[in-house]
């Protein structure tokens, strides 16, 4: 867009209070719908802030679509595969099989812990679609709402989507910092898995009883299945599951290798490969798997799949939607210029480099939603500071990890993962930022203790 933002820091930052207030105010008291309300806001801060009317359409798409070309096919693609597993009695299957190794006690934290092993080389919103309807089943089974049970899985999700590469804000954070991947990836993991522990799969506990809330229907497009006829066994189901995580894995491990240099990363084979291995291939592949798995080899024929398939898709859309027009949201204030201007107000005070970039990059998590964007924004301002100072590797990656920290903080609704847990979920506006926004918070607080704990023993060695 050919236009200057003109506007100080001060106004902007009110016009984005405000904005948000009126989308709370719009949603919870006057209960609009949740869409009309974000696209209203949206257009309404648009304005507000002065970008052009000519560009006001154009802004608008461009948050929206962006976000939905990575939402929409992986939330599809995933409730199609999430119903293929319910319906088929494989969840029921994988469920029992929990319950049998674990217990019921520890059933939270054995789905905590697979999302911990799921969220390595998957998205956040990709992984836990595929995992809801398994979460789903263990909380039909067992009882008690369905909090105390995707708050853990959810909160895996999280800490390894921000930590841990190859997630692409760490791994835009290291390039941009100069950081050793693989030490951001030990590291990483030596913050995420406490944390998880304590602000995701105890605080899940804790808030799953606080507020109980029953299991949603959402992905199960019709009736729920409790017998099954020729259910699969669970040990088929897993390895359904994992599919897309070998695939994805794999697409990983070529890209590291074509990065040094190993193969020829301009080679049509490669680039085939790797195109396999992207989150949206790899679930298509799945479904299609899964589909004469847990369909056609199962007795089932083949109008009866393209039905079933059809039907999971028809509860996600309002999800899809409401997720899309969040996105549109904090491309509005991406646009506007509102994080930059609260990221170069806070640059200017002169506090140490670790709590400013934590700082920094909470501010354009607040500003403007996208935790990646937020890092990826972070790390570019905080560079210079970085290559100035002869920090060693691993205050380097302690910078990363407290950036990372800050990105992932006060989730609220102008944020794409708010919308998408949330409504999963069948949680309100006010149930959502008393749950998920303050377990991202802690997420986001306890790792940025770990960084500077970190930041602190490299600094004094």
């Amino acid at each position: 867009m050919d236009w200057t933002q003109t506007l100080g820091a001060g106004p902007l930052l009110g016009i984005a209070a405000g904005a948000v207030a009126l989308l709370l105010v719009l949603i919870i008291w006057l209960r609009v719908h949740a869409f009309l309300a974000l696209v209203t806001v949206s257009a309404l801060t648009a304005f507000a802030t002065g970008i052009p009317a000519e560009y006001l359409i154009q802004t608008l798409t461009t948050g929206f679509g962006a976000t939905l070309a990575s939402v929409a096919l992986l939330v599809g693609l995933g409730a199609m595969l999430g119903r293929l597993v319910e319906v088929s009695g494989g969840a029921k299957a994988l469920t029992d099989m929990l319950i049998d190794k674990f217990g019921e006690q520890r059933a939270p934290l054995a789905l905590g812990v697979a999302s911990l092993i799921f969220g390595f080389p998957i998205f956040f919103d990709a992984g836990l679609v595929v995992m809801l309807p398994i979460i789903f089943a263990v909380a039909r089974r067992l009882g008690g709402g369905v909090l105390k049970y995707a708050l853990p899985a959810a909160g895996a999700f999280s800490v390894m989507h921000i930590y841990v590469p190859p997630h692409p804000g760490p791994v835009a954070a290291s390039t941009l910092l100069g950081a050793d991947v693989g030490l951001v990836v030990a590291l990483g993991l030596l913050v995420a898995i406490p944390t998880w522990y304590v602000t995701s799969y105890l605080y899940g506990l804790w808030a799953g009883k606080r507020f109980e809330l029953p299991v949603p229907d959402v992905l199960s497009g019709g009736p729920q299945v409790e017998d099954a006829e020729n259910p699969p066994r669970a040990r088929t189901v897993i390895l359904l599951l994992l599919l897309p995580l070998v695939l994805i894995f794999f697409d990983t491990g070529l890209n590291t290798a074509g990065s040094a240099g190993w193969v020829d990363s301009d080679a049509n084979w490669f680039n085939v490969a790797r195109a396999l291995g992207s989150t949206p291939i790899a679930l298509l592949v799945t479904v299609f798997v899964a589909s004469y798995v847990l369909g056609q080899r199962r007795g089932r024929t083949r109008a009866w799949v393209e039905d079933l398939l059809d039907k999971a898709l028809a509860p996600v859309c309002a999800i899809i939607l409401i997720t899309g027009a969040g996105g549109m949201f904090g491309g509005v204030l991406r646009a506007s210029g509102i994080g930059d201007a609260l990221s170069g107000a806070l640059s200017d005070i002169g506090l140490p480099v670790i709590v400013a970039a934590f700082l920094i990059a909470t501010a354009l998590r607040v500003a403007q939603g996208s935790a990646t964007v937020a890092l990826t924004t972070a790390a570019g301002l905080v560079q210079p500071i970085v290559a100035g100072d002869g920090y060693n590797a691993v205050e380097i990656v302690a910078i990363v990890i407290a950036m990372s920290a800050g990105s992932v903080m006060l989730s609220h609704v102008n944020d794409s993962g708010f919308w998408l847990v949330g409504r999963f979920l069948n949680m309100d506006v006010k149930t959502t930022l008393k749950t998920w926004t303050v377990m991202e918070t802690t997420i986001g607080l306890m790792g940025f203790g770990g960084a500077a704990l970190i930041f602190a023993l490299a600094g004094a060695a």
